[in-house]
């Protein structure tokens, strides 16, 4: 009787470090998966956490092609600039049809396919620099001179007017000119 009560008790045991060794593996496995989704859920929540601001406001937006970066870095561009970034960007635009988009050095870039990059858009923390980087061949002038041999750049800040007109016309000149390499 004393070994079958041994042998019950040895069974018993053995069941129970088999319980407890199955809830302990279901206690780590349920662990990871709440890791996985903390993991997740913060990667989410990056993904949609609004684009830093560089200094000098300028957003920090990740390099890509096409619309949706640009559209991007104008969502994300601080106070008045962001109405002035999407104005600028309609102009461009309509002015020079199928131009080519993209956000390179956390920077807009527009351009022609086969010639380059003819304009790139920057913020500060009192303005818009809007770079023409073959500006020196453009009539007039744009006012802003550059340590770039053939870049001219036009400064918009928020209580200054901005001329429109001119603007088109210098995206107009600008499109037709060899750009920077894409």
């Amino acid at each position: 009787m004393a070994g079958k009560t041994a042998k019950k008790s040895a069974t018993v045991a053995k069941k129970t470090v088999a319980k407890k060794t199955t809830t302990a593996k279901k206690a780590v496995a349920a662990k990871k998966t709440v890791a996985k989704k903390t993991t997740t859920a913060k990667k989410a929540t990056a993904k949609n956490a609004p684009p830093k601001l560089l200094s000098g406001g300028n957003p920090q937006i990740a390099k890509g092609y096409g619309d949706a970066p640009i559209q991007a870095y104008i969502a994300a561009m601080p106070g008045w600039k962001r109405a002035v970034g999407s104005r600028l960007d309609a102009i461009i635009e309509r002015t020079v049809p199928g131009v080519v988009k993209a956000v390179k050095w956390n920077s807009p870039m527009y351009g022609v396919e086969g010639q380059g990059w003819f304009l790139g858009i920057h913020c500060f923390a009192k303005y818009i620099k809007v770079a023409f980087f073959r500006g020196k061949q453009l009539k007039p002038l744009p006012p802003s001179d550059s340590k770039s041999q053939d870049t001219r750049y036009l400064d918009i800040r928020e209580d200054e007017t901005f001329d429109e007109a001119q603007f088109v016309d210098w995206v107009k000149q600008a499109s037709k000119l060899p750009g920077e390499r894409m």
